[in-house]
Formats: C-alpha cells, structure tokens, sequence
C-alpha cells in the first residue's frame, strides 16, 4: 500500500524549501561571514575605547 500524502502540506513545504535555498543563496553571494562580523566589530569597539581613552576631561573644581 503507498503512503498517503497531504498535497496542500507537501505544496506548502516545497514553497518553503524553495524560499530558503534562494535565502541561502543570496546570504552566500552578499553576506558577510561571522568571523568577519566580529572582527569588523572588535575593531569599533576598540577604535572607541582609544578615543575614550584620550578625550581631556576637565575637572568642575579646576574650571571655577
């Protein structure tokens, strides 16, 4: 005896089969990796943290 199939679920699951690969597809041609998310973020923190670093703060009693 053949398995019954449900033909409006299996549709619906084909749709979303399709609609991940063309997601995936487009993430691997115009995305970045994780590694490089980091890094890229690392690098900001870092590039604020050495300005931070050399901002002159003035003190209110030295001021008056």
């Amino acid at each position: 005896m053949a398995k019954v199939i449900n033909l409006r679920t299996r549709r619906k699951q084909n749709a979303r089969d399709a609609a991940r690969k063309t997601g995936d597809d487009n993430a691997a041609r115009h995305g970045i990796s994780k590694f490089e998310r980091q890094t890229i973020v690392a690098e900001v923190e870092k590039s604020k943290r050495h300005i931070d670093l050399h901002k002159i703060v003035k003190k209110e009693d030295e001021a008056e």
